[in-house]
């Protein structure tokens, strides 16, 4: 009796294995803008790029890069750096970037007949002090962790973007930071990875953002899977970054143009 209850159990299980299509809306793809001016630490910082993609829908395999666009970044109005594109991929380069900081750079983008446009300040980052590292960490207290400490300058207004890369199958791990109750204090970038094993590389990378980048990437991690959101859930807005469509406004871009100084240290873990 129990060998034919099994298979009435297998074949039910089958049966309801049916293929659901989702029939999803679809509109015009819109530019999408990575234009990160990364300057590294005791390196000149004359090469950078920038990329540029669409919009695709949900179940595309491929991200279509935008390709024969003109950009070109100027600083203070006099020195204008041209991004070439190299070979269709939508990753535009410059070999001769000059990085300054505090000055602000203007990116001004011409892509099928339509001028996109955004302006920012490159902004300064302390070095990174040391890391500590816990081993017993998570809910589970078996999870690996690493604190980055830094020492915040005192009397002034700062903003922090941490970035944590190793070479696990993973996304990177991206958090925020301001200084508004650490003023002039040592305080960390905070890591925690369950599948870390000594041994294993962990790139860390502080960037030193501009308040209004700190306010656009605080809302863009709150909707993603780690911090609670998900693919299927309704987000309440579009994050809108600070580029701008000078030709047609409702044609908004995504993206940003960020400018930071970034201090990076490769931890060993133990």
């Amino acid at each position: 009796m129990k060998k034919y209850l099994y298979i009435l159990v297998a074949l039910l299980i089958c049966s309801c294995e049916d293929v659901i299509d989702v029939d999803l809306n679809t509109i015009e793809p819109k530019l999408v803008i990575d234009a990160s001016i990364n300057w590294f630490k005791d390196t000149p910082g004359n090469e950078q790029e920038i990329k540029l993609t669409l919009t695709a829908p949900y179940f595309a395999n491929e991200i279509q890069p935008a390709t024969g666009a003109q950009v070109t970044v100027s600083k203070a109005g006099d020195d204008i750096f041209v991004f070439t594109e190299d070979s269709n991929t939508g990753i535009y380069r410059n070999n001769a970037f000059i990085p300054q900081i505090n000055e602000t750079y203007s990116l001004k983008i011409r892509y099928q007949d339509q001028i996109y446009s955004a302006t920012e300040t490159l902004k300064s980052v302390v070095d990174i002090d040391f890391v500590e590292q816990n081993d017993e960490g998570g809910f589970s207290g078996d999870e690996t962790e690493l604190k980055a400490f830094y020492t915040d300058p005192i009397n002034e207004e700062n903003y922090y973007f941490f970035e944590f890369l190793n070479d696990l199958p993973d996304i990177p791990t991206l958090e925020v930071y301001d200084d508004n109750f650490t003023n002039g204090n040592q305080i960390f970038g905070f890591y925690t990875e369950e599948e870390l094993e000594a041994g294993d590389l962990v790139t860390i990378r502080n960037y030193g953002v501009s308040e209004r980048f700190y306010e656009f990437m605080f809302i863009l991690l709150q909707q993603n899977a780690q911090e609670g959101g998900g693919p299927f859930e309704t987000q309440p807005a579009t994050v809108r970054g600070n580029c701008i469509n000078e030709t047609n406004p409702k044609n908004f871009p995504l993206g940003y143009f960020r400018l930071s100084e970034v201090a990076e240290l490769i931890y060993t873990v133990e």
